[in-house]
């Protein structure tokens, strides 16, 4: 026998010991203890037996304390929250007595002549309330329309059976609200759940809130910009007018399969907790009886998402809020207040996060994440904590439609001309600064135009283009989306467009750097109409232009042919940064830096000769370098000129070049090898 099995066999005994006692008392009081039939009918007896005695608690447990109850008066509360009147009050008395005191039972069995039937019906309610059962405005009450259905305080089962025989029942969430309970409805788990209002008050909380409080409003519309707080805002501005928070998935509920009965149920918790809710993303497609059962007016409904509102969704206009961005001075408020006393000394947030554009409650949790990372290492948070705490707040649709490139090179791997260094450092500075320049500064007003920063790398292929948007993204701290152009070209009409309008929205939301490569397949000039092609074309490159002047992230366009683009995505560039090929200085370095400090080296390496004699960009060199480290490898010895020459002469014939002893002297049989 397992060790704990006689210890629960005692116990059992316990409770053994308990049934025994309760059975004692029971025939102390039962008229009739010995009847066959007991348990098929009620007897008056027995009805008087039960009206006689209390439901007082059997002895009490051993070796256990009673616990103490506390009854608060949340009736009181109800009947204010619900506007229930005091027949709305009796009904629902009626009903709760069953699961309030079991006798009930007995006697609504007793009263309905059915002993089966141990729940009021709606007959018996009314005539237990003083009324004839014929009163049209008590059954109302009991009606679509009336608050203790629309609220699903009180259900009616058995709709098949006439109105006055169907049966009256209390949801077991309102039966244990009303008695003090705390738990939270079950069928909202997972959709529904508190907010708390903490930190700093986003811009516009005050004059919501005063819109709820004073002017009575029930229904707004939070249109959040990226960055933007929509749900602290509607939960400051809930508090702030004396509600609680409840957020609710709004997508989710579209989804369940009977998303109008969840709808009424999260309005009835809303009633109990004293809560407005805050609902989205809204995405347009809700079902109207969702909105229907959500604004009916019994709280207040904050809604958010990132489109304009549309006045057929509900009968109620509501009032519109433009969420705009937190500035970098609130956002640096709210990083010291998630981590206090944990930052490095003389550390910045808003300095070091300038780039990421987030809301409160994503910084909130980018601090508990960076606070995390800092604590593993038993460190202070530093720059570094703070921007990886933040790229963990990206969302993952843009994966879905462009590949992540986490950046591992910096500055230093670069072999650039001052220039085009330059040029990509005014890149780096615009994205840090974009805030203060184009919103605090306003240096980018009206027509609508976004605040994103947009740069176009020009050059051949291998010159470093997509390696130098990585070197940006990485010295902002932020991750590099390549878009894959076969994800986005489609030979459909309108398909590109909403593929690229897919990437925009995506990338709007995610702090990252998004590279076009090959941007001249999809940004292309626009051409004079010969047919429908042309025409559909030239509407593609339209869209295209409308949509990068309003996208609000970093964009970089790299093309290896900057004649083919049209000449009005060049002036909505920020940036052009030409990228020219090497020359024999800036070679030699390429040659040094792929090979490394890594890789043993033959003595007759010879970079200079390698540097004059081969004019190729940093790619060929690259992977010449890599050609040569495998045929070393392979041989078991350093690399050596003959296996550089080698893997230069298979690098000539990938680009279709011919092998000339003017160019490779000496070295041309271990070229041609």
């Amino acid at each position: 026998m397992a060790d704990g099995v006689p210890v629960l066999l005692r116990r059992l005994q316990q409770v053994e010991r308990a049934v025994r006692a309760a059975v004692a008392q029971r025939r102390e009081s039962d008229p009739q203890p010995d009847d066959p039939f007991r348990g098929l009918y009620l007897s008056d007896e027995a009805v008087d037996a039960a009206l006689a005695a209390t439901r007082e608690p059997f002895a009490p447990w051993p070796g256990s304390a009673a616990p103490s109850f506390s009854s608060p008066d949340r009736l009181a509360t109800l009947t204010r929250a619900a506007g229930l009147t005091p027949l709305d009050e009796a009904l629902l008395l009626v009903a709760l007595a069953p699961d309030v005191d079991s006798r009930f039972e007995q006697f609504y069995g007793y009263l309905n002549d059915d002993v089966t039937r141990r729940r009021p019906s709606i007959g018996l309610a009314l005539r237990l309330c003083g009324l004839p059962e014929a009163a049209a405005p008590a059954r109302l009450r009991l009606a679509t329309g009336a608050p203790l259905i629309d609220l699903a305080l009180l259900r009616v089962d058995s709709p098949d059976r006439p109105v006055l025989s169907r049966g009256l029942w209390v949801p077991d969430r309102v039966g244990g609200w009303l008695l003090g309970a705390g738990a939270p409805e079950p069928l909202l788990v997972g959709l529904a759940e508190p907010v708390e209002a903490y930190g700093p008050p986003p811009p516009g909380a005050a004059a919501l809130g005063r819109a709820l409080e004073r002017a009575g409003a029930r229904l707004a519309y939070l249109r959040e910009q990226p960055g933007g707080s929509a749900p602290a805002l509607a939960a400051a501005a809930l508090h702030d007018a004396g509600w609680n928070a409840l957020a609710v998935d709004l997508p989710r509920l579209a989804a369940d399969p009977q998303p109008a009965e969840l709808a009424t149920v999260l309005v009835r918790e809303a009633v109990l907790t004293g809560a407005g809710l805050v609902v989205g993303p809204v995405h347009g497609g809700e079902p109207w009886p969702v909105w229907s059962r959500l604004t009916g007016g019994r709280v207040p409904v904050l809604a958010y998402g990132t489109q304009p509102w549309d006045p057929a969704w509900t009968a109620v206009p509501p009032v519109q809020v433009d969420v705009a961005p937190l500035s970098g001075a609130q956002r640096a408020e709210v990083w010291r207040a998630a981590l206090p006393e944990r930052l490095a000394d003389g550390l910045d947030p808003a300095t070091a996060t300038a780039q990421f554009v987030l809301g409160a409650p994503a910084i909130r949790r980018a601090a508990t994440v960076a606070a995390q990372l800092a604590a593993a290492a038993c460190e202070p948070v530093d720059a570094t904590h703070l921007r990886a705490g933040a790229r963990t707040q990206n969302a993952a649709g843009l994966e879905r439609l462009a590949r992540r490139i986490v950046p591992e090179v910096g500055w230093d791997d670069l072999v650039l001309p001052a220039p085009t260094l330059s040029l990509l450092h005014e890149l780096a500075g615009r994205a840090r600064h974009r805030d203060r320049v184009l919103r605090e500064w306003r240096m980018r007003p009206g027509g609508g135009r976004g605040h994103g920063v947009t740069a176009l790398f020009a050059g051949d292929s291998g010159t470093g283009k997509t390696m130098s948007a990585e070197v940006v993204a990485g010295s902002l701290g932020l991750d590099l989306y390549t878009v894959n152009l076969a994800t986005v070209v489609d030979k459909y009409v309108g398909e590109t467009e909403k593929n690229l309008e897919r990437i925009f929205g995506e990338a709007a939301g995610v702090n990252g750097v998004l590279l076009f490569d090959e941007a001249d397949a999809i940004f292309g000039k626009r051409s004079e109409v010969r047919d429908a092609h042309d025409r559909y074309a030239n509407i593609e490159s339209a869209y295209l232009l409308q949509r990068m002047e309003t996208f609000d992230g970093l964009a970089v366009l790299a093309t290896n042919l900057r004649a083919n683009l049209d000449e009005a995505f060049t002036r909505r560039l920020d940036v052009v940064v030409d990228f020219p090929i090497p020359d024999e200085a800036a070679r030699r370095a390429l040659w040094d830096r792929c090979l490394g400090d890594r890789v043993p080296r033959a003595p007759d390496v010879d970079l200079d000769f390698l540097a004059a004699a081969f004019e190729l960009a940093g790619g060929h060199i690259r992977s010449a370098a890599v050609t040569a480290g495998y045929l070393a490898a392979g041989a078991g010895r350093p690399v050596g000129m003959a296996e550089l020459i080698g893997a230069v002469g298979r690098e000539y014939r990938k680009l279709g070049r011919l092998t000339l002893a003017s160019e490779f002297g000496s070295w041309l049989p271990q070229a041609l090898g």
